[in-house]
């Protein structure tokens, strides 16, 4: 974390040791590579990676408003105001956001697709708060679940690659029921040969569905 900008903030025990007890950095730089190998190139598919996991499993996704704009680390905030926490409390000016927001720029790119994919979530019986989830068993790099809507008649699986390589995965393995028509709501691939491979690039993670929930226009 702070090769990636972050800071470390520490208490002092009753003995008087130093010990790190919160790490201070905004989403998006926290999640600008890896601990392996530092930055690389899949910063904005593991944001949106790790914004599709959260809107996917049970429960009411919160999000932070800084992590709608991917806003970055605020050192000079840090500087001002003295506090390691205020890297991550940026204040945008209207007039700034409005402009990263309405020009070619990371800030746009994340804003659109993460409110492409609330609005998708939103369209989901199975993404109800109380709906079914299981936990699928599908190797050390791919986490997957599955969700069922409250009146079973939409089974929904989301399956996340969880690496900086791609990997496979069979769709035998997810038992889908062969009657039906099995989508992914991210990309609106269709997938006919449900016992067929699926590759799924570095971070990159489907929702495939057997009923596609109707998108309201906001």
């Amino acid at each position: 974390m702070k090769r990636f900008g972050g800071k470390i903030s520490s208490r002092t025990t009753p003995q008087g040791e130093a010990k790190p007890y919160e790490i201070n950095i905004s989403l998006w730089n926290a999640l600008s590579g890896s601990a392996l190998h530092g930055p690389d190139k899949w910063q904005f598919a593991r944001f949106l990676c790790a914004a599709g996991v959260m809107m996917a499993l049970e429960g009411v996704p919160a999000f932070y408003i800084h992590s709608l704009f991917g806003t970055e680390n605020d050192l000079e905030r840090v500087d001002n105001t003295g506090q390691f926490r205020s890297i991550n409390r940026h204040i945008w000016d209207m007039e700034d956001l409005d402009h990263v927001l309405n020009t070619p720029t990371h800030h746009q790119k994340v804003f659109q697709s993460v409110t492409k994919l609330i609005q998708i979530r939103r369209a989901q019986p199975a993404f109800h708060p109380n709906a079914t989830q299981y936990v699928l068993h599908m190797g050390e790099n791919l986490f997957a679940f599955w969700r069922q809507s409250l009146d079973r008649r939409q089974s929904l699986f989301a399956v996340y690659n969880m690496t900086d390589q791609p990997q496979s995965f069979n769709l035998s393995e997810l038992n889908l029921i062969a009657t039906d028509d099995w989508t992914d709501l991210v990309s609106e691939q269709v997938y006919e040969d449900h016992l067929g491979k699926v590759t799924l690039m570095p971070y990159q993670f489907v929702w495939l569905a057997n009923k596609k929930g109707k998108i309201k226009e906001s």
